[in-house]
């Protein structure tokens, strides 16, 4: 089983930016896809980004496509997300995600392996 510890949240003015960082731990990023997803209250875990295995392919959510940036260095076991011109809806608990290996990487119900969360608030 792996652990996946967040780090990086903070409050920030909006347009702003963070960088969270996601480690991993007992066992590797070995799944097809390692996630970010994240939970604003009262409302749904949303996925935010993936990336494969290999960082070749990544993939976004509308909201937040060309604004964040998600990337991994498997020497380190961590997976990056840099978010850029933040704004007050992307306040939310960010979670890192692993264990896919089939279905859609923006389902949530298809990764296995979660952290913590990191808390992420944007004022305006």
């Amino acid at each position: 089983q792996v652990q996946l510890v967040e780090s990086g949240g903070g409050l920030v003015q909006a347009g702003g930016s963070l960088r969270l960082s996601c480690a991993a731990s007992g066992r590797t990023f070995s799944s097809d896809y390692t996630g970010w997803f994240r939970q604003a209250p009262g409302k749904e875990r949303e996925f935010v980004a993936a990336i494969s295995r290999s960082g070749g392919s990544r993939y976004y959510a509308d909201s937040v496509k060309g604004r964040f940036t998600i990337s991994r260095d498997n020497a380190k076991n961590t997976v990056d997300l840099q978010m850029n011109s933040l704004k007050p809806e992307d306040t939310a608990r960010y979670y890192c995600a692993t264990g896919f290996y089939s279905g859609a990487y923006y389902d949530r119900s298809r990764y296995d392996s979660w952290g913590q969360g990191t808390q992420v608030t944007v004022s305006s």
